[in-house]
């Protein structure tokens, strides 16, 4: 896919997904980068190698309509402000509305995998209404449905380590994990391309796995027996609730499990090596780099 030279735009640049999004754009784009970010001095190393940072408050309208000036194309990271109702889709339309206020052409937006109404996943009607902003804006668009991330299985599994037990409310659903890094890299080149029509695409990594899958990769990879252990919804709020989160957090976050084990998250798609070139990581490999993650728990 060629790629465009118009001046580029990510928002969230200071997060995970929005750092690695603009290291694959230092390596790979020749135009203008923009990163906007709340405290710019957190991106003082991009600035260095030529990156233009600007500050903005996604709850500060006006911010963003500054920050947004000369970028043609733009990535809209989703927000994390998930626990005050109603707040992430505010942002989220702050953004749009300050897009179209200062000419930008193409909006690229991470959003989630089946968010349209009647998912299971508590956290998709903020997703499904802000890419039904996005459809209406008048802008080309790109919608990008990131799959669960295998990042966060992290914490679960080192307690798995420990313990010898992986615990989810996945059930006997399947899900197509993809590292937040491959994310990162398909939403650059998606922002980077010349594409200027409107799509919505599934990002997910190349293999559909059980919680009875995770366990045995994870033994494989940790060098000690994991066995998968299936919880009820309401035993993993509990879960969550023990270990500080409050009620409303642990509810959103096990509605990802209830969406897995009704199979929501089992497709698998070929988006990431299409925009990219490369096949996604799959979790034995993510699994490997991460290693010593895991080593003070094992």
């Amino acid at each position: 896919m060629s790629n465009t030279n118009e001046a580029v735009l990510v928002t969230g640049a200071s997060g995970h997904l929005g750092r690695e999004a603009v290291e694959w754009l230092l390596e790979n784009y020749k135009g203008q980068i923009i990163a906007v970010t709340r405290n710019p001095v957190t991106l003082s190393d991009f600035s260095a190698r030529g990156v233009v940072v600007r500050q903005a408050d996604f709850d500060q309208p006006d911010t963003l309509d500054e920050a947004f000036i000369g970028a043609k194309r733009l990535l809209l990271i989703s927000t994390d402000a998930v626990s005050v109702p109603g707040q992430r889709l505010q942002q989220h339309t702050n953004a749009v509305e300050a897009a179209i206020k200062a000419g930008v052409e193409h909006i690229v937006y991470t959003s989630q995998l089946n968010p349209e109404p009647g998912t299971e996943s508590l956290l998709g009607g903020d997703h499904y209404s802000t890419e039904e902003k996005i459809k209406s804006s008048g802008l080309s668009f790109t919608i990008l449905r990131n799959n669960l991330y295998a990042d966060n299985l992290i914490p679960s599994l080192q307690q798995a380590a420990a313990s010898g037990q992986y615990a989810a409310a996945t059930g006997e659903g399947q899900t197509a994990y993809v590292t937040r890094k491959d994310c990162a890299r398909a939403a650059a080149a998606a922002l980077a391309s010349s594409f200027t029509g409107t799509r919505t695409i599934d990002l997910t990594g190349a293999e559909s796995l059980s919680g009875t899958d995770v366990a045995q990769i994870a033994s494989e990879v940790i060098g000690k027996s994991i066995q998968f252990v299936p919880l009820t919804t309401d035993q993993l709020v509990g879960i969550f609730e023990s270990i500080g989160l409050p009620n409303g957090a642990a509810k959103v976050f096990a509605s990802l499990d209830t969406a897995s084990a009704k199979g929501e998250y089992a497709v698998v798609t070929t988006i990431v090596q299409d925009l990219t070139g490369q096949a996604p990581a799959s979790l034995k490999e993510f699994l490997t780099e991460n290693l010593a993650a895991f080593t003070s728990a094992s």
